[in-house]
């Protein structure tokens, strides 16, 4: 992987992060297209660490603000968040300890299979424009796992983990400006510890992933950069936006996938 081409994916990566319509999915579509490997899931972690990271520019005061009151050990506002977002990370904590190496399989089945599932996102964003439920309440706990366990299904690529967990949130009769939210800090913990995991183990080094050092920190810099701004931008049009323009969007996306492949 060069290093035009590293730049060009983590640009790709931080604009698609947070719309609902598969980051990773794009990640090898245009991989394919560049003719460069991203099967490899080091690059893929890496540029999904840099777009949490400018997740946690924008929101860092809220974010501060909820370790503050969780850090208090009592009940308030802030600790019953914090619970909500520990309990929808357990169902991708579980596909991380036990079936890492199958899902680092699913990103070596091609271009096909990634626009049959972009076909799977359109339909479950699609849904969402003909099941409304008649009322609107706040993310309960149960509700918190129910999502959750979308993002564990979304870690196919082609799945949109953003569009799965806002998607199945809104079937549940979630607040869907509240869900924008709360589907992008569900996320941080995991992908951090993610990346973690791999830079400790020295996944990211030149020699272990194949790719130059200038190419990592670039692809690395241009998500971050294009992640802040799609973060402050995109998640306006998501919470306010009608889903079914998106699902039209990754039907496309999926269709051309499906001719590539």
């Amino acid at each position: 992987m060069g290093t035009i081409d590293a730049i060009l994916l983590g640009l790709l990566q931080g604009l698609t992060e947070f719309l609902p319509v598969s980051s990773s999915g794009h990640l090898v579509i245009l991989g394919n297209i560049l003719g460069t490997d991203v099967d490899d899931t080091t690059f893929a972690i890496l540029v999904h660490a840099a777009t949490v990271l400018a997740t946690i520019t924008v929101f860092w005061g809220e974010i501060l603000q909820l370790l503050r009151g969780g850090l208090r050990f009592r009940a308030n506002p802030e600790s019953k968040y914090l619970v909500r977002i520990i309990v929808s990370m357990i169902p991708v904590a579980v596909v991380g300890l036990f079936f890492k190496e199958q899902v680092e399989a699913l990103f070596g089945n091609g271009v096909r299979f990634v626009g049959c599932m972009l076909f799977v996102t359109a339909a479950l964003l699609l849904l969402t424009h003909f099941v409304k439920p008649k009322k609107t309440r706040n993310i309960t706990v149960k509700d918190a796992f129910v999502i959750g366990l979308a993002q564990a299904v979304a870690v196919i690529p082609g799945i949109s983990r953003s569009g799965s967990t806002i998607a199945t949130g809104m079937l549940l009769g979630d607040d869907k400006t509240q869900l924008a939210k709360f589907s992008f800090l569900m996320v941080l913990v995991p992908i951090l510890g993610e990346a973690f995991l791999e830079l400790v183990k020295g996944e990211f080094s030149p020699a272990a992933s194949g790719i130059s050092g200038y190419a990592l920190a670039a692809g690395f810099l241009a998500a971050y950069l294009s992640g802040l701004f799609a973060c402050k931008v995109m998640i306006r049009i998501v919470s306010r936006g009608k889903l079914w323009w998106f699902a039209l969007y990754c039907a496309v996306a999926g269709a051309v996938a499906v001719i590539l492949g």
